[in-house]
């Protein structure tokens, strides 16, 4: 009698490919997709090359690690983590954008 196998399919070469949300969001996003290499990025000097790692292999580790009903779930998921990545990123800027410029401001008015 064989043993029913435990591993998943190939991933889908539709699947493969970059996933900006564990670029971005990187240990966050591992604890969501069960992929707990993703705490990796928390190691100070680690994390600039967790980043990458994350981003090119992000994909084909959630698909093995969670279970998804189908490929239309899994990028619709994915694609809603790449939205947040972006939309805190551009919020990160701008906060150090506005930072940036009232500390100006505030230097050519004197008060510092």
């Amino acid at each position: 009698m064989s043993q029913p196998s435990t591993r998943k399919p190939a991933v889908p070469q539709e699947i493969r490919g970059w996933n900006w949300g564990a670029f971005w969001l990187n240990w966050i996003w591992g604890i969501a997709n069960k992929t707990y290499i993703a705490l990796l990025a928390l190691i100070p000097g680690v994390n600039i090359i967790m980043m990458f790692v994350l981003g090119f292999k992000g994909n084909e580790w959630a698909w093995k690690n969670r279970d998804w009903s189908n490929k239309e779930e899994f990028k619709d998921t994915q694609q809603i983590w790449a939205i947040w990545g972006w939309g805190l990123l551009i919020i990160f800027i701008l906060l150090i954008l506005i930072a940036g410029l009232t500390a100006a401001y505030l230097i050519l008015r004197g008060v510092f």
